[in-house]
């Protein structure tokens, strides 16, 4: 038997609800929707779309889960019907939308349940079949009798890749070819099917992702390839809801999870129930709650105390939000109880909740109390007990255990007034009191405590690095009569002739004359050799002997030019747990004298250490927060009060992400010198100046940098 409902809008008017009417009167000229009528044969629904023109080929369809609807896109047909709701009341298919954007329509089949469909051409009419679909079993959609056109060579799919978005939703990026493939997404039974026309599947992707480790709804995604179109298997689990996008070289379709709040009348931020419009004058409140309770299936229990009368006109809105105007205009609220609403004066909800809350503290006191012992892991009993017998703001803070698990102290009391507990030191066991409601808290608050701390490794590197260079000339000129030294007055004739000496140095060149080496020479005229911290500086030494006037006079020359290069690491390394401090130095300890007020003196220690002192605090992103000081202290000159020390030393407060590196701070100092020693006029003499003169120039460079880098333990992996 084959009944056929027609909706028309007299009918909608004779109920007293005046629905929506929407719709432009423009009609393309290509094609345009004319009819839409509703059918159930067996446990088959059907919807049959009448059209000025027979489609060229099958709109582009898609499903949600929640809310249950399917939406079908005709691209270049305009809605001609002058109506755009069209109510049904079907097994599965409660009504039909018509919206009209632009140059195309699209058609919304508002389900009561979710559904499998097929799709069929019908001479100028698709013809759109649904039954209602087992969650556990996954449904094709039926082939349409559209002649499929010869199968042409496409274009392969470039990748799949899967990826965890924002707050935990799935997400799937396909690799598009080009801008031709076309995307028909729909909810078959409990997954997502993704069928892409005009593209291939290359060998590397017919496989099966498990995905079930990136804690998304999604736990597996199946592609294959059929006779003409690559077809997706999205398989999630739990409540969840789906959107697409698709650009010319990728399709991205997101699967979100759905938080679901019982006591909520629809789910998700908002209003998101199936819009309506009312239009009443004078009704009876109750028989308006009755309206809204045959459109939504909810079954409604109204309190005998809700009387009066209410007049609204309300077009195309949610009805979840028709409900709270009408319940807010008459000062009613409402419990929701899985499918079942109680109405009832706020005053009157909030006397029974209250009542019941007295009711539940008066049973607590008199219900039977049970003691279970808790082995604790981790954190420590004696930290875990004044925590949950806490009862007051006053109460002393647990210091901290070696599970890091101990708190601040509570203002609330998490055992009942009856309840006790009692700390076990020697096995590490927790003894609590009380009655089966609060041991359960216990045991779930104890489960989220009690677990291994994360550790951290911390790792610095101090690294110094010097470059000095410096360079320098001098000279030495010296003169003297030696013919006293041969015994002869002045103008004595030594034997011998004139000559010249060279020598590596001053007093060299001079003994090397024969002429008793350099005491000969008593007068120096000039004294200005080279000046470096450095013993071995290169000289040349030269002397002149007149065998005529028996005089003699040297010159020595000294130059030195001098560059280093040096650099010390000091890597020190420690691992903590999440929030505990640690600390790890390496060095001396420098004793010294210290007088006491009995005027005798004692012995103290002074220390000039490597030291790294670190507190890390591992953040929800995985990120750590490092609360650090490090030293680099050495030992120093040596003074009349003692021994210095040279300190070098950061203190600060850095976030830095896992595993990378991160520089905490810097020191930089450069030193340049230039120096001049000359006699006075003769250094200044061209040419001749240079004997008369010695110049230095030194240029020092000290850099310091600290590096920090933090890396979690991972957990040991488990075997499988």
């Amino acid at each position: 038997m084959t009944s056929i409902l027609r909706v028309t809008l007299a009918g909608a008017r004779a109920l007293g609800v005046g629905w929506l009417i929407g719709g432009s009167c423009l009609a393309f000229a290509q094609n345009a929707i004319v009819a839409l009528t509703g059918s159930a044969q067996g446990d088959v629904d059907t919807v049959r779309i009448e059209f000025s023109k027979p489609l060229t080929s099958l709109p582009t369809a898609f499903a949600t889960q929640s809310p249950a609807r399917i939406s079908l896109d005709f691209p270049g047909v305009s809605g001609g019907m002058g109506r755009s709701i069209v109510e049904m009341n079907q097994a599965t298919v409660q009504s039909a939308s018509v919206v009209q954007a632009d140059e195309r329509s699209r058609v919304v089949l508002n389900l009561k349940r979710p559904a499998s469909y097929s799709l069929q051409m019908v001479g100028t009419a698709l013809v759109v079949s649904l039954e209602a679909a087992p969650s556990t079993t996954n449904l094709a959609v039926a082939p349409s009798n559209l002649s499929a056109a010869p199968r042409r060579s496409a274009d392969a799919l470039g990748a799949i890749d899967f990826r965890r978005g924002e707050e935990g939703a799935g997400r799937v990026r396909i690799g598009l070819p080009n801008g031709k493939a076309t995307a028909d997404i729909k909810q078959l039974g409990g997954n997502l099917v993704v069928e892409l026309s005009n593209v291939s599947l290359p060998e590397r992707l017919r496989r099966r992702l498990d995905v079930n480790d990136f804690g998304t709804p999604v736990q597996t995604i199946t592609t294959t390839e059929t006779a003409d179109r690559v077809r997706m298997v999205i398989a999630p689990q739990g409540e969840w809801e789906h959107t697409s996008y698709q650009t010319e070289s990728e399709l991205v379709v997101e699967v979100k999870p759905v938080k679901v709040d019982p006591k909520k009348l629809t789910q998700g931020a908002g209003y998101n129930g199936q819009r309506l419009s009312l239009n009443f004058q004078s009704i009876d409140v109750r028989q308006v709650l009755q309206v809204i309770a045959d459109f939504t299936g909810f079954n409604v229990v109204t309190s005998d105390s809700v009387a009066g009368s209410v007049t609204l006109r309300l077009q195309d809105v949610p009805w979840d939000q028709a409900l709270d105007i009408i319940l807010q205009s008459k000062g009613l609220g409402v419990r929701k109880n899985g499918r079942v609403l109680w109405i009832a004066p706020k005053e009157e909800i909030a006397a029974k909740e209250k009542l019941e809350f007295e009711s539940k503290i008066s049973s607590e006191n008199l219900e039977p109390l049970r003691t279970q012992s808790f082995q604790i892991n981790y954190a420590k009993a004696a930290d875990i007990a004044p925590q949950l017998t806490a009862g007051g703001a006053a109460a002393a803070a647990p210091s901290a255990g070696a599970g890091g698990s101990a708190g601040t102290g509570s203002s609330a009391r998490i055992l009942s007034p009856r309840g006790s507990a009692i700390a076990e030191v020697r096995t590490n066991q927790l003894f609590v009191t009380d009655i089966p409601s609060k041991l359960e808290q216990v045991a779930q608050l104890i489960a989220k405590i009690d677990i291994a701390v994360r550790q951290v490794v911390i790792e610095a590197r101090i690294v110094e690095a010097d470059d000095s260079f410096g360079k320098s000339l001098g000279v030495k000129l010296g003169g003297a009569d030696v013919r006293a030294s041969k015994g002869g007055d002045g103008g004595y004739q030594v034997s011998g002739e004139n000559r010249v000496t060279f020598g590596t140095n001053y007093s060299n060149a001079v003994g090397s004359s024969g002429l008793g080496g350099s005491t000969d020479v008593t007068s120096n005229f000039v004294n200005l050799p080279a000046t470096s911290g450095v013993t071995n500086v290169a000289t040349l030494g030269i002397s002149l002997f007149s065998a005529a006037s028996n005089r003699i006079m040297a010159l020595e020359i000294s130059a030195i030019e001098s560059d280093g290069k040096g650099r010390v690491v000091s890597s020190p390394r420690v691992i903590t747990a999440d929030q505990a401090k640690a600390v790890i130095e390496q060095g001396v300890e420098i004793p010294y004298q210290v007088a006491t007020s009995s005027g005798a003196t004692s012995i103290a220690f002074k220390k000039a250490t490597l030291r790294l002192e670190v507190t890390p605090q591992i953040t929800p992103d995985g990120n750590v927060n490092l609360d650090l000081e490090v030293n680099k202290d050495s030992v120093g000159a040596s003074t009349n009060a003692g021994i210095a020390i040279n300190t070098k030393r950061v203190k600060t407060q850095v976030l830095v992400e896992n595993g990378g590196t991160v520089v905490i701070g810097g020191i930089f100092t450069m030193e340049e010198q230039d120096n001049e020693n000359k006699v006075p006029f003769f250094g200044d003499l061209p040419v001749a100046g240079y004997l008369f003169r010695n110049k230095s120039r030194t240029t020092s460079k000290k850099e310091m940098l600290i590096f920090i880098t933090p890396k979690l333990v991972s957990e040991r992996a488990v075997v499988r």
